[in-house]
C-alpha cells in the first residue's frame, strides 16, 4: 500500500506491506513506513469483512485511528494479496479493461452486483456497482450493468416535468463536470455518474460522460454513453456526429461510416462532415494495410509493403509535389488498379488529382465527373475540387503567355477576368445547390467583392455572418462594401460592431481598426481616424502605412 503524510510534502515517504495474512485470518499483518529516511513498522489496517457494502468501504479507506496511530494517510493505491485496488483517482488514462484484467476483489463485487440485478434487487445492485465503477472507471461491463440497473429503477424515459426537475437539480453538477473536463477527465466521469444516478437517461449527463471518457482514452465507454443519449434525443444531429467520431476512435469504423453516410444524406452541404468521413475512410485503409502495427511500434515500415518497389511507390505518392514522370507512373498504376476496383471512388479521386498535377485538366475533370455520377457524388468538396481544377487551368494558360510580348499584360488581364467570371458563376451555382452552406456563401461574397459586384456581395456576407467561423470576416467585408458605396456611417458601425466582439489584438483586429480609421478619414473625422491608427502604431509600427499617417499627423502639429 502506498501512503504519504498529511501535507504530501515528500513523495518519498512510503509504506509497504511486510506480510499478507493468510486467507480467512483477521490478523492485519504489518506495514513498513519510511518517513524522512527512518524506517518503522506499524499495524496494517484490519482485513475487511461483513456485508459487501462494508467490505467495499473497508477496502477503499483505512480504519478509524489509523492515521493517528501511524502519521500516514492513503493517497494513491493499495496492493493486497488478492489484487490491486486503485487509489482515489488516477489522472493517467487507460484503455477499457475486460473482466479478466480486473482485480479479484472487484470481480467478486461485480458478480454480486450483477446477481442482484438479475434478482431485481436494484438498490443493492446499484450500491455495489457504483463503487466498482468508481474504483475501476475503465471496467465498461460494470458501467453497463450499473446503467441497466439504474434505468430499470428510474424507467426508460421521463415526462416533461421529470426532465425539468432533473435538469434543474443537475445544473450545478454539469457546471462542475465541464470545469473538471479541462483538468481531469476521470473526475469529470465521476461527476457525470452523479448526474446519471439521478437520471440515467439524462442527455447532458451522458454527453458529459462521453466527452470525459474520450479525454481519458476510453472510446468504447464514450460510445456507450452516446448510444443512451441518442436514444433520448434522436433528432440531435450534433449528438449523432459525436457518436460517429467516438465509433471511429473505438475502432468500429464500419458502423461509424454508416452513421456518417446517414448524416451526410441529411446534411449534403456540410463540408466538415465530408472531411471527417474522408479521414475516417483513410484511417480504415491504413488499418487494413497494417499501418496500425507501425503506429503501435509493433511493426516496421517495410513490413507493411509487399516489396521494395511498392515502398518506393508509396514514398513518391505521399509527396505533395510530384514530377510528371512519377505522376505518370502513378496514374498508370492507379488506372490498372481501377480496372480491378471500378467502384473505388477514392482511387478515382486520386487519379483526378494526379492528372491535375500533370496539368491535364480536362482529363482530371473527366475523372471528377465519374465521381459525381456515383452514389457519393453529392459532395460539396467534390464540386469545389472541380472548380479549383478549372481555376488552375486558367493559371496554366497565363503561364503559357510570352512575358516579353507587348500584348502580355492585356492578354493576362483578359484571362484573369475570364477566370474571375467563371469562379463567380461556379460558386453561385454551388450556393444555389447548397443554400444552407454558409462557407460557400462567404466564398461567393469574396468573389463578388473582388469582381466589383458590391450589392451581391453584401447579400452574401449578410448570410455568411451567421457562420461563427466566418462572422468577423463577413462583418469586415460588409464594412468595406458599405464604404465602397459611400455609406460611411454604415461602414463605421460595422467595423465598430466587429471590434466589440474581437478581444485579442491580432492581425485581424489590426485590420478592423485600420479599416475603421480609413472610414473616419473618408468622413472627414481626422482626429477619430488618427486615434485608430495610433492604436496600431503603439504595437506594430510596420503595419501598412500607419507609421506614415501618424508621423504626418505629428509633423503637422497634431497632439
Amino acid at each position: 500500500m502506498t501512503w504519504s503524510d498529511q501535507t504530501g510534502a515528500s513523495a518519498g515517504r512510503h509504506c509497504a506491506l511486510l506480510a499478507a495474512p493468510p486467507a480467512g485470518s483477521t490478523d492485519a499483518g504489518s506495514i513498513r513506513c519510511v518517513r524522512g529516511g527512518a524506517t518503522r513498522n506499524h499495524p496494517r489496517p484490519p482485513r475487511p469483512g461483513g456485508t459487501p457494502g462494508e467490505e467495499m468501504t473497508a477496502l477503499l479507506k483505512p480504519t478509524p485511528g489509523f492515521e493517528r496511530q501511524t502519521g500516514c494517510q492513503p493517497t494513491a493505491c493499495c496492493h493486497r494479496r488478492n489484487g490491486l485496488i486503485r487509489g482515489w483517482q488516477s489522472k493517467r488514462p487507460m484503455p477499457e479493461k475486460p473482466f479478466s484484467q480486473i482485480g479479484r476483489d472487484f470481480r467478486e463485487f461485480y458478480q454480486k452486483g450483477t446477481a442482484a440485478l438479475e434478482r431485481q434487487n436494484l438498490d443493492y445492485a446499484i450500491s455495489i456497482l457504483e463503487q466498482v465503477v468508481a474504483r475501476e472507471p475503465a471496467f465498461l461491463e460494470a458501467r453497463q450493468a450499473l446503467r441497466a440497473a439504474q434505468i430499470k429503477k428510474h424507467g426508460t424515459g421521463g415526462g416533461f416535468f421529470k426532465k425539468m426537475i432533473g435538469g434543474a437539480s443537475s445544473s450545478p453538477l454539469l457546471a462542475k463536470g465541464q470545469l473538471a473536463l479541462r483538468k481531469d477527465p476521470a473526475e469529470a466521469m465521476a461527476v457525470a455518474e452523479q448526474i446519471l444516478a439521478g437520471d440515467p437517461n439524462s442527455v447532458m449527463g451522458n454527453k458529459l460522460l462521453a466527452e470525459a471518457a474520450l479525454g481519458a482514452e476510453l472510446p468504447k465507454t464514450a460510445c456507450f454513453a452516446l448510444e443512451i443519449a441518442r436514444r433520448n434525443a434522436p433528432k440531435d444531429q450534433e449528438l449523432t456526429r459525436k457518436y460517429a467520431q467516438a465509433l471511429g476512435a473505438a475502432g468500429n469504423v464500419d458502423k461509424a461510416e454508416q452513421v456518417y453516410l446517414d448524416l451526410m444524406q441529411a446534411n449534403p452541404g456540410d463540408p466538415d462532415l465530408a472531411m471527417e468521413f474522408k479521414n475516417l475512410t483513410a484511417r480504415k485503409t491504413m488499418a487494413q494495410q497494417g499501418y496500425e502495427a507501425l503506429a503501435d511500434g509493433t511493426g516496421s515500415y517495410r513490413d507493411i509493403l509487399r516489396n521494395k518497389d511498392e515502398a518506393v511507390a508509396l514514398e513518391q505518392e505521399n509527396r505533395q509535389v510530384k514530377s510528371e514522370d512519377v505522376a505518370g507512373k502513378l496514374i498508370a498504376d492507379g488506372e490498372a488498379r481501377l480496372a480491378r476496383e471500378p467502384d473505388n471512388m477514392r482511387l478515382v479521386r486520386s487519379i483526378a488529382e494526379l492528372y491535375t498535377q500533370k496539368k491535364e485538366f480536362d482529363k482530371a475533370i473527366e475523372y471528377y465527373q465519374r465521381i459525381k455520377a456515383s452514389p457519393v457524388g453529392n459532395d460539396p468538396s467534390l464540386d469545389k475540387a472541380i472548380a479549383e481544377t478549372l481555376s488552375r487551368k486558367f493559371t496554366h494558360l497565363i503561364s503559357l503567355l510570352d512575358p516579353s510580348s507587348p500584348e502580355y499584360e492585356q492578354q493576362k488581364q483578359a484571362i484573369e477576368t475570364q477566370r474571375l467570371e467563371f469562379q463567380v458563376a461556379e460558386c453561385r451555382e454551388r450556393a444555389d445547390k447548397y443554400p444552407t452552406d454558409l462557407q460557400i456563401r462567404f466564398e461567393l461574397g469574396e468573389l463578388c467583392f473582388k469582381a466589383g459586384k458590391v450589392t451581391e456581395a453584401i447579400q452574401e456576407f449578410q448570410k455568411a455572418q451567421n457562420n461563427p467561423n466566418r462572422r468577423l470576416q463577413s462583418i469586415c467585408y460588409l464594412g468595406r462594401c458599405f464604404a465602397k458605396r459611400g455609406m460611411n456611417d454604415l461602414a463605421a458601425r460595422k467595423f465598430q460592431d466587429a471590434l466589440k466582439e474581437k478581444l485579442e489584438f491580432d492581425d485581424e483586429k489590426k485590420e478592423l481598426i485600420y479599416e475603421l480609421g480609413r472610414v473616419y478619414e473618408a468622413m472627414g473625422k481626422r482626429t477619430e481616424a488618427i486615434d485608430q491608427f495610433k492604436l496600431i502604431y503603439e504595437s506594430d509600427i510596420g503595419y501598412r502605412d500607419v507609421a506614415a499617417k501618424v508621423d504626418a499627423y505629428y509633423a503637422a502639429g497634431g497632439t
